[in-house]
C-alpha cells in the first residue's frame, strides 16, 4: 500500500462516477494521509475481529468439551471407545478454523478492495471477489480433506478385518456403523456454526442498528461516517457474521449433506460391492464441483470486464455457468463411479439406476439456481418488488414495513414449489439417497456460492473503510455499486443455505428413521408424532423471538452509548475521535451473553424429547421444524435484504414524489422534487433497513442451520432415543 498518486486521478471513463458532488481537491499529503488512514482503520477492524472470535472459541471449546461428554456416555457403540466424540469434536474443531480462516481472508482484502477501487472499479471488483473465491475454495477444499481421511482412519480401526467375506447383512451393518459414527463430524460442524451465526449475528447487527438509528437517523450521518462512534463495530461485525459465521454455515451443510448420503448408502448391496469409489460417491460430488468452479471463476476475473452498470450480472452469470458445466461433469464422475443399477435395502427395498441417481443431483443444482434467480428477483433493486418498496418510503415507514413483509411471504412460493419437485422426483426414483444426492447436487457448486456470498461483505467493508479514511467521492461511488451488488448475492447465498437445509435435514430425518428402526411412513395421526409436529412447528419461532430481543436489547445499549458520545461536540462536529472501542465491547458482551440461550434450544429439544418420548415423537419434531423453519427463514432473508437493497434506491435519489392536482411536481418541505438521502422518505427507508437487519442476518440464517442441526443431533441420539426412552415403544 506504498503508493498513493492512484488517489489524486478522478475517473475519466465511467460517466455517473464523474457527477460533481463539491470540489474535491486531493494533493500529495492528502493521498499519503488516506494511505496511513486505510492501515489504521484496517488494523482496528482485524483487531476487534480476532479478539470476538478468540472469546467465542473459548466459549465453544468448553461446550464442545462438556457436550462431547455426553455424547461419549450416550451415543458410542462400542464399550470404551470413542468414535463418535471424536468425530464431534473434529467437526467442531475444523468449524472453528473455517470461520477464522473466513474472516482473515475477509480482513485483508477489504483494504485492498478500497485501494484498487481507486483505479477502476474493475479492479476493486476483481479484488473483492477473489478475496471470496480464496475463502470458497479453501472452506470446502478443508472440509473435504478433514472428512475423506477421518473416513480413510475410521475405515481401517472400526471395520473387522474378514468385511470382504462376510454377506450383505452383516457387511451393511458395519458400513452403517461406520457412517453413523462419523455423523459426529457434521452435529460438531453445525454446533459451531449455530452458535457462530447467532453470535456473529447478534455482534453485527447491535452495532449496525445502533449507529444507522442514533447516527443516521437523528444525527443525519452519512453511512460509516468516522464521526459515528458505532461504525467501527458495524464492520467488524460483517467480518465475524456474515464472513466467520457463514462459512462454518455451509462448511456444516456439506458435512452433513455428505453424511446423510454415506448413511443411506450402507444400505445398498451394489454400492457396497462395487467398493470405495462407488460408496464415496458423494464425495465426489463435490471434489468435482471444487473442479469446475475453478473454471467458472475465470469468466469473473479474467473474461468478463465489470464497469459501472453490471456488477450483479457478471455474478449471476458465475451461478449459471457453474450450473451447466456441473450438469457435465455430474454426468462423468457418475458414469465413472455409479454402478447401472443400485439396489437398496432397509425398511423400503427398492432398486434405482445411474441415471435416476444422476437425476437427483441434478434437479438439486437447477432447483438451487432457480431459487438463487428468485432470490434476486425479490432482493435486487433492479426489478420491480424493491423499486416499489423504494417508492413506498414517501408514505411512511408504515407502508414500508407493510409491503416488506409481503414481500418476504410471497417470496417463499417459488423456491418451495422447486424444493417440492426436487424431493419428489429424488425421493420417487432413488429414495432417501437421492435426496441426499439431491442436497450435494445444491452444494456442489458451493465453492461459487460461498465466492460470491463472501464478496458482499468484503465489498461493504471496502466502502466503509473508503468513507472513514476519507477517499474521494468517486471511490465511495464504485464501492457502493460493488456493495449494492453484494447484498444482493449475499441474499442469493442464503437462498442457498436455506434451500441446500431443507434437503439436508429430509435426508437426515430419513437417516434417523432408518437408525432407529421405525416403520416406512412415520404416522403423524399418532399421537406422539402429531404432538412432536406441533412443537416442532413451535420451535423457530421461540428460536427467532430469542435471537430478535438479544439484537434489540443490545441495540438499545449501542444507541445509549452513540447518544452519550453524541452529547461531546467534538465527537459530535467530527474534529474529535470517537471511542470505538466501547461499541466494540457492547456488541462484543452482548453476542456472548446472548448466543448460549438459542443455542441450548436447538440442541437440547431433541435430546429431551427423544429421552422422554421416543423416536417416534422425535419423528413428529424434526418433521414441524423443517416445515415451519424452511418458510421462516426464507422470508425472513429476503424481507431483510429488500428493505436494505430499497434504502440503498432511496439514497441513490432515483424517485420522485409524483404530481400535484395541478400538474406541477410535488415538493417536500425542503424543496426536494426526488426523495434521496436526508428526506423523511430515507429516514423512513432506513427504519425497514434497521428492522430488517437482525431477519436477514441473525435469525434467518440461522433458522436454517436449527434446521439442520436438530436432524444431525437426533441422527447421532438415535440409538440411544430408541433404547432409552421414558415413554415411547422401545
Amino acid at each position: 500500500m506504498d503508493a498513493h498518486d492512484i488517489y489524486m486521478s478522478p475517473p475519466t471513463a465511467e460517466s455517473s462516477l464523474n457527477e460533481p458532488i463539491a470540489e474535491e481537491v486531493v494533493d500529495e499529503a492528502k493521498a499519503k494521509k488516506i494511505n496511513e488512514s486505510l492501515r489504521e482503520i484496517g488494523g482496528v477492524i482485524e483487531d476487534g475481529a480476532i479478539t470476538f472470535l478468540k472469546q467465542e472459541y473459548l466459549y465453544l471449546s468448553i461446550f464442545l468439551g462438556l457436550f462431547s461428554i455426553l455424547i461419549y456416555f450416550t451415543v458410542e457403540m462400542k464399550p470404551w471407545t470413542a468414535y463418535t466424540t471424536v468425530s464431534f469434536l473434529i467437526g467442531g474443531f475444523t468449524s472453528m478454523a473455517c470461520g477464522y480462516i473466513g474472516m482473515r481472508i475477509a480482513v485483508h482484502t477489504n483494504i485492498r478492495t478500497t485501494q484498487e477501487s481507486c483505479r477502476h472499479i474493475n479492479d476493486g471488483f476483481r479484488v473483492a471477489y477473489r478475496g471470496g473465491q480464496v475463502l470458497g475454495f479453501v472452506l470446502v477444499g478443508i472440509a473435504l480433506l478433514v472428512l475423506a481421511l477421518l473416513m480413510v482412519i475410521y475405515k481401517a480401526m472400526y471395520l473387522s478385518a474378514d468385511i470382504a467375506d462376510l454377506d450383505f447383512e452383516n457387511r451393511s451393518d458395519q458400513y452403517k456403523e461406520l457412517f453413523e459414527v462419523l455423523a459426529g463430524y457434521g452435529l460438531g460442524g453445525s454446533t459451531v456454526a449455530l452458535f457462530g451465526r447467532v453470535g456473529g449475528g447478534i455482534y453485527t447487527k447491535a452495532a449496525d442498528v445502533g449507529s444507522d438509528l442514533a447516527g443516521k437517523v437523528v444525527a443525519g450521518l452519512n453511512e460509516d461516517d468516522p464521526s459515528n462512534p458505532g461504525v467501527i463495530a458495524d464492520n467488524v461485525g460483517d467480518n465475524v457474521g456474515d464472513i466467520a459465521g457463514m462459512g462454518s454455515d455451509l462448511f456444516g451443510s456439506l458435512a452433513e449433506s455428505t453424511c446423510a448420503g454415506l448413511v443411506v448408502s450402507a444400505l445398498s448391496s451394489d454400492l457396497i460391492a462395487e467398493g470405495n469409489g462407488t460408496l464415496y460417491y458423494p464425495l465426489t460430488i463435490t471434489a468435482v464441483g471444487i473442479i469446475v468452479s475453478f473454471f467458472t471463476t475465470f469468466f469473473a476475473t479474467n473474461i468478463q470486464a465489470v464497469h459501472e452498470g453490471n456488477v450483479e450480472t457478471v455474478l449471476k452469470w458465475q451461478l449459471i455457468i457453474s450450473t451447466f458445466l456441473l450438469t457435465a461433469g455430474i454426468f462423468g464422475v457418475s458414469y465413472l463411479f455409479l454402478p447401472e443399477t443400485i439396489e437398496f435395502g432397509g425398511l423400503q427395498p427398492f432398486v434405482s439406476s445411474r441415471m435416476y441417481a444422476i437425476s437427483c443431483v441434478c434437479a438439486g443444482l437447477w432447483s438451487g439456481l432457480i431459487i438463487g434467480w428468485t432470490t434476486e428477483y425479490y432482493t435486487s433493486n433492479t426489478y420491480k418488488p424493491v423499486r416499489e418498496l423504494a417508492d413506498s418510503c414517501k408514505m411512511g415507514a408504515a407502508p414500508n414495513i407493510i409491503m416488506g413483509l409481503a414481500l418476504g411471504y410471497v417470496s417463499n412460493v417459488i423456491p418451495i414449489i422447486c424444493l417440492c419437485i426436487t424431493i419428489w422426483v429424488a425421493f420417487e426414483t432413488t429414495g432417501m439417497y437421492g435426496v441426499a444426492l439431491a442436497a450435494l447436487g445444491m452444494l456442489s457448486n458451493l465453492p461459487i456460492a460461498l465466492a460470491i456470498d463472501g464478496y458482499g461483505p468484503i465489498s461493504d467493508n471496502a466502502g466503509g473503510i473508503a468513507e472513514m479514511a476519507g477517499c474521494p467521492h468517486w471511490v465511495r461511488k464504485r464501492t457502493d455499486l460493488l456493495d449494492a451488488a453484494g447484498n444482493t448475492t449475499a441474499a442469493i447465498g442464503k437462498g442457498f443455505a436455506i434451500g441446500s437445509a431443507a434437503l439436508v435435514s429430509l435426508a437426515l430425518f430419513g437417516a434417523f428413521v432408518t437408525r432407529t428402526g421405525q416403520t416406512g411412513n412415520v404416522n403423524i395421526l399418532s399421537p406422539l408424532p402429531f404432538a412432536g409436529l406441533l412443537l416442532g412447528a413451535m420451535i423457530p419461532y421461540w428460536f427467532s423471538a430469542m435471537t430478535m430481543k438479544a439484537v434489540g436489547i443490545a441495540a438499545q445499549d449501542m444507541i445509549a452509548e452513540i447518544a452519550r458520545q453524541f452529547k461531546d461536540e467534538e465527537i459530535a462536529n467530527g474534529t474529535k475521535k470517537p471511542d470505538y472501542e466501547a461499541c466494540i465491547a457492547i456488541s462484543t458482551s452482548a453476542s456472548l451473553k446472548y448466543m448460549m440461550a438459542p443455542g441450548l434450544l436447538v440442541l437440547l429439544t431433541p435430546f429431551v424429547i427423544g429421552f422422554l418420548f421416543g423416536p417416534a415423537c422425535v419423528s413428529g419434531l424434526l418433521a414441524g421444524i423443517l416445515v415451519s423453519g424452511i418458510q421462516i427463514a426464507i422470508s425472513f432473508s429476503n424481507t431483510g435484504g429488500a428493505w436494505d437493497n430499497a434504502k440503498k434506491y432511496v439514497e441513490a435519489g432515483n424517485n420522485k414524489y409524483g404530481f400535484n392536482s395541478d400538474g406541477t411536481a410535488f415538493k417536500d418541505e425542503d424543496g426536494n422534487e426526488f426523495f434521496k438521502k436526508g428526506t423523511e422518505a430515507h429516514r423512513n427507508a432506513v427504519v425497514g433497513d434497521t428492522v430488517g437487519d437482525p431477519l436477514k442476518d441473525t435469525s434467518g440464517p440461522s433458522i436454517n442451520i436449527l434446521v439442520k442441526l436438530s436432524a444431525i443431533t437426533s441422527l447421532v441420539f438415535g440409538g440411544f432415543f430408541k433404547e432409552h426412552n421414558l415413554i415411547g415403544a422401545k
